[in-house]
């Protein structure tokens, strides 16, 4: 459990450490002009456009073989993926090693598949919870850590520094991870289409999917305009460092909650639980848009946290509940692939409604967004009278 929550978070913080230097590593490359936005915004998409397509490969893979294997495999690779952007010469070794990056990710969807499916089912959601954290804080976190690891060692450094810790994951999952698991010949498993006739309510399964996808879009989508948006609130001095605090301070409450919060799921129910988080997220987005100062910004981002505290592990430990054991790595790598998609689509969100309506809007969308999701899903869980017997 231990070493599954460094890797979630030395993989999520290593995801998003390159926001606040990308754009100035791209210009140190011999980009110029226009073309260093351009291409600084790809080599961020492009990572979880790859990821999203070959999830779903790398979780039919582990539902076969296991999911350790697929946690070395994916811990491996980033090493040298990570640590190797030090090296790159160019912006087009650049985004062959950002692609190659998304392409061997997957530690998060089978560290996740791997504890759900050895944890008591009556305890998946603090399990769960508590896994959580870990990409959530590593998110959160991580531009706040990339910005002064490059001020204090330069940038290619800090994806030397990447490297060696991945490197120490990569060893940790060797020696320390089990598995009670045993390989399945190829053709041996159980079909997808199998796996999917056995999930009790397939609208609460696409509902999930989905719910993932709004989340990390809904968090995404802020990110590309915070510094803006801080600015516009009057913070001049220090900007880059106030921006990682404020966008790091809801990472520190997620931390604090999330066990918590998980094992009230497991009394309250999985399902109720995440319809109050997804509301709770609504009203923080709407008083975001609404913060005069960046001390209030910085202080509703920090009670934000404590939503999402409850909305990673209320849809991990559903999906846990809802899925056969023999096909819960599949159906993670799925719901990794919604997320990766949100993770796509939400900077564009951002960015767009911002240039055309203002920063402030950007949350009032966003917050519109999450509001419609809590709908649709109340709708589900509405006549889903069996959840009751998986929450």
């Amino acid at each position: 459990m231990r070493v599954a929550w460094l890797g979630n978070f030395l993989t999520g913080a290593s995801f998003s450490l390159v926001m606040p230097f990308m754009s100035l590593y791209v210009e140190e490359l011999g980009v110029r002009g226009t073309d260093i936005e351009f291409y600084a915004g790809l080599a961020v998409s492009v990572t979880a456009l790859a990821s999203a397509i070959m999830s779903p490969i790398w979780g039919n893979l582990a539902d076969r073989y296991g999911n350790k294997p697929m946690m070395v495999r994916a811990s491996a690779f980033m090493l040298f993926t990570m640590g190797g952007l030090a090296f790159v010469p160019n912006i087009s070794w650049l985004l062959l090693l950002r692609l190659l990056t998304g392409i061997f990710a997957g530690y998060i969807p089978n560290s996740t598949a791997l504890i759900a499916s050895q944890v008591p089912r009556h305890r998946a959601g603090y399990a769960l919870g508590t896994l959580s954290t870990g990409l959530v804080s590593g998110n959160l976190m991580g531009p706040l850590f990339g910005g002064f690891l490059a001020d204090s060692f330069g940038m290619r450094n800090v994806f030397l520094i990447v490297g060696c810790l991945l490197f120490v994951l990569t060893i940790l999952t060797i020696f320390l991870v089990r598995e009670e698991f045993t390989p399945i010949e190829v053709g041996q498993e159980v079909p997808m289409k199998d796996i999917l006739a056995r999930i009790r309510d397939r609208k609460v399964l696409l509902g999930l999917f989905v719910t993932s996808m709004i989340i990390q879009a809904s968090a995404q989508s802020i990110l590309p305009i915070m510094a803006l948006y801080i600015r516009h609130l009057g913070q001049t001095d220090n900007l880059m460092f106030v921006a990682g605090i404020i966008t790091s301070a809801m990472g520190i409450s997620s931390i604090l909650s999330s066990g918590f919060l998980g094992k009230l799921g497991d009394r309250l129910g999985n399902h109720r639980l995440l319809l109050l988080a997804l509301f709770y997220s609504f009203i923080m987005y709407f008083l975001s848009a609404h913060a005069q100062t960046p001390f209030q910004l910085g202080l509703i981002r920090f009670l934000y946290g404590f939503g999402t505290g409850a909305l990673l592990p209320s849809i991990n430990s559903l999906l846990t509940k809802l899925t056969p054991r023999e096909g819960i790595a599949r159906i993670f790598s799925y719901n990794q692939t919604f997320t990766y998609m949100g993770s796509v689509l939400g900077p564009l969100l951002g960015s767009s409604v911002a240039a055309y309506l203002g920063y402030r809007w950007v949350f009032y969308v966003t917050s519109g967004l999450v509001f419609i999701n809590f709908i649709w899903s109340m709708i589900i869980f509405r006549n889903y009278v069996k959840v009751k017997e998986i929450a």
